[in-house]
Protein backbone atom coordinates (compact mmCIF):
# COMPACT_ATOMS: atom_id res chain seq x y z
CA UNK A 1 0.00 0.00 0.00
CA UNK A 2 1.10 3.53 -0.73
CA UNK A 3 0.84 6.06 2.07
CA UNK A 4 -0.98 9.22 0.97
CA UNK A 5 0.55 12.31 2.56
CA UNK A 6 -1.35 15.56 3.08
CA UNK A 7 0.87 18.26 4.52
CA UNK A 8 -0.59 20.69 7.02
CA UNK A 9 -1.22 24.17 5.67
CA UNK A 10 0.65 27.10 7.18
CA UNK A 11 -2.36 28.11 9.28
CA UNK A 12 -2.64 24.57 10.65
CA UNK A 13 0.91 24.45 12.04
CA UNK A 14 1.21 24.72 15.80
CA UNK A 15 3.76 26.70 17.79
CA UNK A 16 6.53 24.43 19.00
CA UNK A 17 7.72 24.50 22.63
CA UNK A 18 10.48 27.06 22.99
CA UNK A 19 12.14 25.48 26.01
CA UNK A 20 12.72 21.74 26.49
CA UNK A 21 12.95 22.22 30.26
CA UNK A 22 9.27 23.18 30.40
CA UNK A 23 8.04 19.99 28.72
CA UNK A 24 5.58 17.91 30.70
CA UNK A 25 4.25 14.54 29.58
CA UNK A 26 1.40 13.87 27.20
CA UNK A 27 -0.17 17.27 26.57
CA UNK A 28 1.53 18.52 23.38
CA UNK A 29 1.11 16.89 19.96
CA UNK A 30 2.77 17.47 16.60
CA UNK A 31 1.32 18.75 13.31
CA UNK A 32 0.49 15.42 11.65
CA UNK A 33 -0.85 11.95 12.39
CA UNK A 34 -1.03 8.60 10.61
CA UNK A 35 -4.34 6.78 10.08
CA UNK A 36 -5.39 3.52 8.45
CA UNK A 37 -8.76 1.75 8.25
CA UNK A 38 -9.73 -1.90 8.45
CA UNK A 39 -12.74 -3.60 6.92
CA UNK A 40 -13.27 -7.31 7.42
CA UNK A 41 -13.77 -8.00 3.70
CA UNK A 42 -10.89 -5.81 2.50
CA UNK A 43 -8.28 -5.85 5.25
CA UNK A 44 -6.24 -2.74 6.03
CA UNK A 45 -6.90 0.12 3.59
CA UNK A 46 -6.38 3.84 3.05
CA UNK A 47 -3.09 4.51 4.88
CA UNK A 48 -2.56 8.25 5.17
CA UNK A 49 -0.65 10.97 6.96
CA UNK A 50 -2.81 14.04 7.48
CA UNK A 51 -2.82 17.17 9.64
CA UNK A 52 -3.40 16.43 13.33
CA UNK A 53 -7.03 16.91 14.29
CA UNK A 54 -10.19 15.38 15.78
CA UNK A 55 -11.30 11.91 14.73
CA UNK A 56 -14.77 11.40 13.24
CA UNK A 57 -16.18 8.44 15.18
CA UNK A 58 -19.80 7.30 15.11
CA UNK A 59 -21.53 7.50 18.52
CA UNK A 60 -22.34 3.81 18.12
CA UNK A 61 -18.69 2.87 17.46
CA UNK A 62 -18.21 -0.45 19.23
CA UNK A 63 -15.02 0.63 21.00
CA UNK A 64 -17.07 3.17 22.94
CA UNK A 65 -19.49 0.51 24.18
CA UNK A 66 -17.58 -2.76 24.38
CA UNK A 67 -13.97 -1.76 24.91
CA UNK A 68 -12.14 -3.05 21.85
CA UNK A 69 -9.27 -0.58 22.13
CA UNK A 70 -5.54 -1.19 22.40
CA UNK A 71 -2.48 1.03 22.27
CA UNK A 72 1.29 1.18 22.61
CA UNK A 73 3.82 3.67 23.90
CA UNK A 74 7.34 4.13 22.57
CA UNK A 75 9.78 6.97 21.94
CA UNK A 76 12.07 8.57 19.40
CA UNK A 77 15.23 10.22 20.69
CA UNK A 78 17.36 13.11 19.46
CA UNK A 79 20.88 11.76 19.60
CA UNK A 80 23.84 13.80 20.74
CA UNK A 81 24.99 14.02 17.09
CA UNK A 82 21.61 15.45 16.06
CA UNK A 83 20.18 12.28 14.49
CA UNK A 84 16.88 10.70 15.46
CA UNK A 85 16.57 7.08 16.56
CA UNK A 86 14.09 4.53 17.87
CA UNK A 87 14.66 2.05 20.70
CA UNK A 88 13.37 -1.52 20.21
CA UNK A 89 10.34 -0.19 18.35
CA UNK A 90 9.59 -3.47 16.58
CA UNK A 91 9.04 -5.11 19.98
CA UNK A 92 6.26 -2.61 20.72
CA UNK A 93 4.41 -3.56 17.55
CA UNK A 94 4.89 -7.26 18.25
CA UNK A 95 3.29 -6.64 21.65
CA UNK A 96 0.51 -4.66 20.00
CA UNK A 97 -0.27 -7.64 17.78
CA UNK A 98 -0.44 -9.87 20.86
CA UNK A 99 -2.86 -7.40 22.44
CA UNK A 100 -4.89 -7.38 19.22
CA UNK A 101 -5.10 -11.15 19.20
CA UNK A 102 -6.31 -11.20 22.82
CA UNK A 103 -9.08 -8.70 22.03
CA UNK A 104 -10.08 -10.30 18.70
CA UNK A 105 -8.78 -7.34 16.71
CA UNK A 106 -6.91 -7.41 13.38
CA UNK A 107 -3.14 -7.74 13.52
CA UNK A 108 -0.84 -5.23 11.87
CA UNK A 109 1.75 -5.70 9.14
CA UNK A 110 4.68 -4.69 11.32
CA UNK A 111 7.15 -3.62 8.60
CA UNK A 112 4.47 -1.45 6.99
CA UNK A 113 3.35 0.35 10.15
CA UNK A 114 6.98 0.75 11.22
CA UNK A 115 7.73 2.55 7.96
CA UNK A 116 4.57 4.66 8.34
CA UNK A 117 5.65 5.67 11.83
CA UNK A 118 9.14 6.59 10.61
CA UNK A 119 7.71 8.70 7.81
CA UNK A 120 5.46 10.51 10.28
CA UNK A 121 8.46 11.25 12.50
CA UNK A 122 10.51 12.47 9.54
CA UNK A 123 7.73 14.85 8.51
CA UNK A 124 7.49 16.21 12.06
CA UNK A 125 11.21 15.87 12.87
CA UNK A 126 11.38 19.42 14.23
CA UNK A 127 9.10 18.31 17.08
CA UNK A 128 11.77 15.96 18.46
CA UNK A 129 13.27 17.86 21.43
CA UNK A 130 17.03 18.23 21.77
CA UNK A 131 17.76 17.90 25.49
CA UNK A 132 18.69 14.70 27.33
CA UNK A 133 15.76 13.54 29.40
CA UNK A 134 13.30 14.63 26.73
CA UNK A 135 12.02 12.65 23.75
CA UNK A 136 9.26 12.30 21.19
CA UNK A 137 6.50 10.10 22.57
CA UNK A 138 4.75 7.86 20.04
CA UNK A 139 1.23 6.53 20.66
CA UNK A 140 -0.06 3.89 18.20
CA UNK A 141 -3.73 3.11 18.89
CA UNK A 142 -6.39 0.80 17.46
CA UNK A 143 -10.12 0.94 18.14
CA UNK A 144 -13.29 -0.66 16.84
CA UNK A 145 -15.21 1.88 14.76
CA UNK A 146 -18.08 -0.21 13.41
CA UNK A 147 -21.39 1.43 14.43
CA UNK A 148 -23.29 -1.37 16.14
CA UNK A 149 -24.89 -2.04 19.49
CA UNK A 150 -24.61 -5.67 20.51
CA UNK A 151 -21.76 -7.62 22.07
CA UNK A 152 -19.66 -9.22 19.35
CA UNK A 153 -16.36 -8.73 17.57
CA UNK A 154 -16.39 -5.62 15.37
CA UNK A 155 -15.79 -5.75 11.61
CA UNK A 156 -14.33 -2.25 11.24
CA UNK A 157 -11.32 -0.62 12.96
CA UNK A 158 -9.17 2.47 12.90
CA UNK A 159 -5.44 2.40 13.55
CA UNK A 160 -3.66 5.68 14.14
CA UNK A 161 -0.38 7.09 15.42
CA UNK A 162 0.05 10.44 17.15
CA UNK A 163 3.34 11.88 18.40
CA UNK A 164 4.47 14.71 20.64
CA UNK A 165 7.46 16.00 22.65
CA UNK A 166 7.65 14.99 26.31
CA UNK A 167 9.72 15.56 29.41
CA UNK A 168 9.86 13.41 32.53
CA UNK A 169 6.83 11.21 33.20
CA UNK A 170 6.92 11.78 36.96
CA UNK A 171 7.20 15.28 38.36
CA UNK A 172 9.87 13.89 40.67
CA UNK A 173 12.04 13.09 37.64
CA UNK A 174 14.81 10.76 38.77
CA UNK A 175 14.11 11.44 42.43
CA UNK A 176 12.73 8.37 44.23
CA UNK A 177 8.95 8.02 44.25
CA UNK A 178 6.64 6.84 47.02
CA UNK A 179 4.38 3.89 46.22
CA UNK A 180 1.31 2.60 48.02
CA UNK A 181 0.68 -1.15 48.21
CA UNK A 182 -2.95 -1.77 47.22
CA UNK A 183 -4.54 -4.73 49.00
CA UNK A 184 -8.21 -3.89 48.46
CA UNK A 185 -8.75 -3.28 44.76
CA UNK A 186 -7.35 -5.50 42.02
CA UNK A 187 -6.09 -4.66 38.54
CA UNK A 188 -6.09 -8.00 36.73
CA UNK A 189 -6.65 -11.72 37.31
CA UNK A 190 -5.18 -14.74 35.57
CA UNK A 191 -7.18 -15.56 32.48
CA UNK A 192 -8.12 -11.91 31.98
CA UNK A 193 -6.55 -9.20 29.83
CA UNK A 194 -3.85 -8.05 32.26
CA UNK A 195 -1.03 -8.80 29.83
CA UNK A 196 -2.64 -6.82 26.99
CA UNK A 197 -2.09 -3.08 26.63
CA UNK A 198 -5.77 -2.25 26.52
CA UNK A 199 -7.69 0.70 27.92
CA UNK A 200 -9.68 -1.55 30.26
CA UNK A 201 -6.60 -2.32 32.37
CA UNK A 202 -5.93 1.35 32.98
CA UNK A 203 -9.57 2.11 33.70
CA UNK A 204 -9.51 -0.58 36.38
CA UNK A 205 -6.55 1.13 38.06
CA UNK A 206 -7.93 4.67 38.26
CA UNK A 207 -9.84 4.57 41.55
CA UNK A 208 -6.95 3.07 43.52
CA UNK A 209 -4.58 5.50 41.85
CA UNK A 210 -6.68 8.52 42.76
CA UNK A 211 -6.99 7.40 46.37
CA UNK A 212 -3.22 6.86 46.56
CA UNK A 213 -2.53 10.33 45.11
CA UNK A 214 -4.72 11.93 47.77
CA UNK A 215 -2.49 10.25 50.34
CA UNK A 216 0.64 11.65 48.70
CA UNK A 217 1.80 8.67 46.65
CA UNK A 218 2.97 8.63 43.04
CA UNK A 219 1.83 5.13 42.17
CA UNK A 220 0.05 1.99 43.34
CA UNK A 221 1.83 -1.34 43.70
CA UNK A 222 -0.63 -4.08 42.76
CA UNK A 223 -0.88 -7.47 44.41
CA UNK A 224 -2.29 -10.62 42.84
CA UNK A 225 -6.07 -10.85 42.53
CA UNK A 226 -6.51 -14.23 44.22
CA UNK A 227 -4.58 -14.01 47.49
CA UNK A 228 -3.53 -10.33 47.65
CA UNK A 229 -0.05 -11.55 48.62
CA UNK A 230 2.15 -11.60 45.55
CA UNK A 231 3.72 -8.47 44.12
CA UNK A 232 2.81 -7.82 40.49
CA UNK A 233 3.40 -4.39 38.94
CA UNK A 234 2.99 -0.69 39.47
CA UNK A 235 0.30 1.07 37.42
CA UNK A 236 2.64 2.26 34.65
CA UNK A 237 5.76 0.19 35.32
CA UNK A 238 7.09 -3.29 35.93
CA UNK A 239 8.73 -3.60 39.37
CA UNK A 240 12.15 -4.85 40.41
CA UNK A 241 13.42 -5.49 43.95
CA UNK A 242 17.03 -6.02 44.96
CA UNK A 243 17.10 -8.24 48.06
CA UNK A 244 20.64 -8.91 49.22
CA UNK A 245 22.40 -9.86 45.95
CA UNK A 246 19.29 -11.02 44.06
CA UNK A 247 17.44 -8.89 41.49
CA UNK A 248 13.79 -10.02 41.48
CA UNK A 249 10.83 -9.24 39.26
CA UNK A 250 7.41 -10.86 38.91
CA UNK A 251 7.05 -13.60 36.28
CA UNK A 252 4.90 -13.15 33.19
CA UNK A 253 1.90 -15.27 34.16
CA UNK A 254 -0.71 -13.34 32.20
CA UNK A 255 -1.61 -10.62 34.69
CA UNK A 256 1.13 -8.05 34.05
CA UNK A 257 2.35 -6.23 30.98
CA UNK A 258 5.45 -7.76 29.35
CA UNK A 259 7.42 -4.52 29.35
CA UNK A 260 10.05 -3.76 26.73
CA UNK A 261 12.19 -1.95 29.31
CA UNK A 262 11.65 -4.85 31.73
CA UNK A 263 13.02 -7.23 29.11
CA UNK A 264 15.94 -4.89 28.43
CA UNK A 265 16.83 -4.69 32.13
CA UNK A 266 16.71 -8.48 32.51
CA UNK A 267 19.08 -8.88 29.57
CA UNK A 268 21.48 -6.24 30.86
CA UNK A 269 21.72 -7.38 34.48
CA UNK A 270 22.24 -10.98 33.40
CA UNK A 271 25.10 -9.85 31.17
CA UNK A 272 26.52 -7.91 34.11
CA UNK A 273 26.72 -11.20 36.00
CA UNK A 274 24.11 -10.38 38.64
CA UNK A 275 21.80 -12.95 40.15
CA UNK A 276 18.40 -12.46 38.50
CA UNK A 277 15.08 -14.16 39.29
CA UNK A 278 11.68 -13.97 37.64
CA UNK A 279 9.71 -15.39 40.51
CA UNK A 280 6.65 -14.85 42.64
CA UNK A 281 7.53 -12.55 45.53
CA UNK A 282 5.19 -11.92 48.44
CA UNK A 283 4.69 -8.46 49.85
CA UNK A 284 5.53 -9.91 53.26
CA UNK A 285 8.95 -10.93 51.96
CA UNK A 286 9.50 -7.41 50.59
CA UNK A 287 8.46 -5.75 53.85
CA UNK A 288 10.53 -8.12 55.97
CA UNK A 289 13.55 -7.45 53.77
CA UNK A 290 12.97 -3.71 54.16
CA UNK A 291 12.75 -4.03 57.93
CA UNK A 292 15.94 -6.04 58.37
CA UNK A 293 17.99 -4.13 55.81
CA UNK A 294 18.15 -6.78 53.08
CA UNK A 295 16.05 -4.73 50.62
CA UNK A 296 18.87 -2.82 48.95
CA UNK A 297 16.71 -0.98 46.41
CA UNK A 298 13.50 -1.09 44.39
CA UNK A 299 12.75 0.47 41.03
CA UNK A 300 10.16 0.51 38.27
CA UNK A 301 10.86 0.11 34.57
CA UNK A 302 8.88 1.43 31.62
CA UNK A 303 9.14 3.36 28.37
CA UNK A 304 7.83 6.57 29.92
CA UNK A 305 10.19 6.79 32.90
CA UNK A 306 12.90 4.27 31.81
CA UNK A 307 14.03 3.64 35.42
CA UNK A 308 12.09 5.09 38.35
CA UNK A 309 13.69 4.53 41.77
CA UNK A 310 11.41 3.82 44.73
CA UNK A 311 12.28 5.59 47.98
CA UNK A 312 9.33 4.51 50.10
CA UNK A 313 6.88 1.60 50.16
CA UNK A 314 3.78 1.97 52.33
CA UNK A 315 1.81 -1.15 53.25
CA UNK A 316 -1.09 -1.39 55.67
CA UNK A 317 -0.37 2.02 57.15
CA UNK A 318 3.37 1.52 57.71
CA UNK A 319 6.08 3.37 55.76
CA UNK A 320 9.22 1.52 54.74
CA UNK A 321 12.16 3.57 53.44
CA UNK A 322 14.15 1.99 50.61
CA UNK A 323 17.84 2.74 49.89
CA UNK A 324 17.79 5.58 52.39
CA UNK A 325 15.18 7.33 50.25
CA UNK A 326 17.76 7.83 47.50
CA UNK A 327 18.38 6.36 44.07
CA UNK A 328 20.13 3.02 44.40
CA UNK A 329 23.41 2.12 42.76
CA UNK A 330 21.92 -0.42 40.36
CA UNK A 331 19.02 1.88 39.44
CA UNK A 332 21.45 4.65 38.55
CA UNK A 333 23.73 2.33 36.63
CA UNK A 334 20.84 0.92 34.59
CA UNK A 335 19.42 4.35 33.87
CA UNK A 336 22.78 5.69 32.71
CA UNK A 337 23.38 2.62 30.53
CA UNK A 338 19.97 2.54 28.81
CA UNK A 339 19.70 6.29 28.33
CA UNK A 340 23.28 6.38 27.07
CA UNK A 341 22.35 3.88 24.37
CA UNK A 342 19.18 5.76 23.47
CA UNK A 343 20.92 9.12 23.03
CA UNK A 344 23.98 7.68 21.34
CA UNK A 345 26.41 8.49 24.14
CA UNK A 346 27.57 4.89 24.51
CA UNK A 347 27.89 1.82 22.34
CA UNK A 348 24.75 -0.23 21.72
CA UNK A 349 25.93 -3.82 22.21
CA UNK A 350 22.48 -5.30 21.53
CA UNK A 351 21.46 -3.64 18.28
CA UNK A 352 18.42 -2.10 19.98
CA UNK A 353 18.74 1.36 18.41
CA UNK A 354 17.56 2.13 14.88
CA UNK A 355 18.51 5.46 13.36
CA UNK A 356 15.79 6.92 11.14
CA UNK A 357 16.94 10.45 10.32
Amino acid sequence: MEIKITQAAADQLKPKPSDDSSLAFGNIFSDHMFLMDFERARGWINPRIIPYGPLAVDPAAMALHYGQEIFEGLKAYRRTDGGICLFRAEENFKRMNRSAKRLCMPELDIPFVMEAMKELIRIDREWVPHSHGTSLYIRPTMLATEPHLGVRVADEYLFFIIIGPVGAYYKEGLNPVKIYVEDNYIRAAQGGVGEAKTAANYAASLLAGEEAKKKGFSQVLWLDAKERRYVEEVGTMNMFFVIEDEVITAPLTGTILPGITRDSVLRIVKDWGLKVSERSLTIDEVIQAAQDGRLKEAFGTGTAAVISPVGQITYQGEDHIVAGGKMGELSQRLYDFIVGIQYGDREDPYGWVERID
